[in-house]
């Protein structure tokens, strides 16, 4: 067998082996079997609405596992007709399989994707915070550049970016920034790019040439589903009017129209300045604190169901999750992965997808390579 056919073999056995340890395959068997015999009890469909919801978490579980074994069973196939293939001398039969199995691979990766963004707010827009670290100017423009790495990640996938609020420099670049970011799986895509970020760069601010390490961390958060019941009382709230700065004419300058809100049992603080109408900027903040208010309860969940929860640590300046070298080699590093790509220049225009990739195969337990 042609050790490139070996390989898809390989790649097509790793996927299949991520699917079943992301689905939880002897727990989904196990649980279908539950199910199947609690549908069966003449009780069953007196509660309407714990029927349904069995129901589809049933046919949920079904179709993940019927995936995994169509998968496993094609690949089993098409490697047991190149084996035959070869033992008969037939080359027909062989390439006939050999693309059957490179149509395999193609399929797996897409599962793959897939099962990384099924989580239960992936499918939603997000926004993503951008904010200075300690520095002054340099860690300012490295916010600034990091806005422009994400911008420019979201063009190319076809995203849809909107300003909230952005808060200029003293002298160059950016102190904070909030975008909304609008597409398909917009958050599960992005969730793992929350972290702290790393630049070391000789500076252009520095007149003696001198290199320079930056900070800035990235913070994403799901936009809420109307459907979603976040509970906010107004006693934990405190709101503050503030004068817009920035792009918006002479107008957004000269009202207190930005909004600031702080949720005073979580400390969480967002803001809006991003329209004219203070009622407006009001929404979008109250809408921004729902979303951090149900991205604090994901995280809540997901460390509850992970062993390595208790060594996990909120996320701050000490958190690193990305090294970006400039100088005196260029490398861009996942320090949570070990992914590493030469090409600093085409990660800071966007070049995003190995990192964010590999990122998601591990909080399932298994590197991309």
């Amino acid at each position: 067998m042609q050790a490139e056919i070996q390989a898809k073999i390989e790649s097509i056995t790793a996927t299949i082996e991520l699917l079943r340890v992301h689905v939880g395959y002897e727990a989904a068997v196990a649980r279908v079997a539950e199910l199947e015999l609690q549908s069966a009890e003449a009780d069953f469909w007196n509660d309407q609405a714990v029927a349904q919801e069995a129901m589809r978490e049933k046919n949920r579980l079904e179709r993940q596992l019927n995936m995994i074994t169509s998968l496993q069973s094609e690949m089993d196939d098409a490697v047991g007709l190149i084996e035959l293939g070869e033992i008969e001398g037939d080359k027909d039969v062989v390439a006939e399989a050999e693309e059957a199995l490179a149509q395999l691979a193609v399929v797996a990766d897409k599962r793959q994707l897939e099962s990384l963004l099924s989580g239960e707010a992936d499918g939603n827009d997000c926004f993503l915070e951008i904010h200075a670290g300690a520095g002054g100017t340099e860690a300012q423009d490295w916010a600034q550049m990091l806005s422009r790495m994400y911008s420019r990640w979201c063009e190319t996938r076809g995203f849809k970016l909107q300003m909230i609020e952005e808060s200029a420099g003293e002298e160059a670049g950016i102190k904070s920034v909030t975008m909304r970011i609008e597409g398909e799986n917009a958050y599960g895509w992005l969730k793992t790019e929350s972290g702290v970020h790393r630049l070391v760069r000789i500076s252009p601010y520095d007149s003696s040439a001198r290199r320079h390490t930056s900070f800035a961390s990235a913070w994403v958060y799901p936009v809420v589903d109307e459907n979603i019941e976040i509970e906010i009382e107004d006693k934990d709230l405190r709101i503050d009017t503030y004068r817009a700065s920035g792009a918006g004419g002479q107008h957004v300058n000269k009202t207190d129209s930005a909004i600031r809100i702080t949720h005073l049992p979580t400390s969480i603080v967002v803001q809006c300045q991003n329209d004219r109408s203070q009622h407006r900027n009001r929404a979008t903040a109250f809408n921004m604190l729902k979303a951090r208010l149900y991205e604090l309860e994901l995280q809540k969940r997901e460390d509850a169901a992970s062993d390595a929860a208790a060594g996990k640590t909120e996320i701050g300046w000490g958190n690193q999750i990305r090294s970006y070298v400039l100088h005196p080699y260029q490398m861009v590093k996942d320090l949570r992965t070990n992914v590493e790509k030469g090409n600093a220049a085409g990660v800071l225009d966007g070049d995003l997808d190995d990192f964010v990739e590999a990122s998601l195969a591990a909080r399932v337990g298994t590197q991309r390579v």
